[in-house]
């Protein structure tokens, strides 16, 4: 009888193929599928891959690039409770992700209040406020988004850049938990 021989916890089997491998992980970075598109060029066809290794590979490729394209991947994301979310039409991740910290059952009060902090946060930073929102409320988004209001453009460019890789982090484990 042969036995089959599953991978340990926190590591997954990866396509043989670039296509498969970035179709699996192409939107663990919104609408970025560069990120794992050079992943997949630096570690090329494997068996398995760690959790952990593929976050850091992941981190250390979104790190290494231009300011410019930082920008860009910060810029991907969308508005927190906007309406394309209460409509349903962000990514499935964004959409999941945004139902569940609540943003789409904002009153109208809370919703023109988002609408108003997007506004501002754009105005100042050139860029959407990111939030990895897994385990929060809309109130203590609100209250975040309030804070970081008051941060510097690098600050508040690093803050982003931490969050999106949180939020990275949290999709890859989903992906890994299927």
């Amino acid at each position: 009888m042969t036995e089959t021989i599953k991978p340990p916890p926190n590591t997954k089997e990866l396509a043989s193929d670039r296509t498969t491998f970035v179709s699996t992980f192409g939107a663990v970075y919104e609408h970025s599928p560069w990120v794992a598109e050079t992943v997949w060029d630096d570690i090329g066809p494997s068996r398995t891959v760690e959790l952990e290794k593929l976050k850091e590979a992941m981190r250390r490729t979104v790190d290494a690039t231009s300011e410019a394209q930082k920008l860009d991947l910060i810029r991907q994301h969308p508005d927190l409770a906007d309406p394309a979310a209460k409509a349903g039409q962000l990514s499935d991740m964004s959409n999941r992700e945004q139902m569940g910290a609540g943003l789409t059952d904002t009153s109208d009060q809370e919703f023109r209040r988002f609408a108003d902090l997007n506004t501002a946060y754009k105005r100042k930073f050139g860029f959407p406020f990111v939030i990895a929102v897994r385990g929060m409320d809309r109130h203590q988004i609100l209250a975040a988004f309030e804070l970081r209001l008051a941060n510097d453009i690098d600050q508040e460019m690093k803050t982003a850049l931490d969050q999106i890789h949180r939020i990275a982090s949290f999709r890859l484990a989903d992906i890994f938990a299927e």
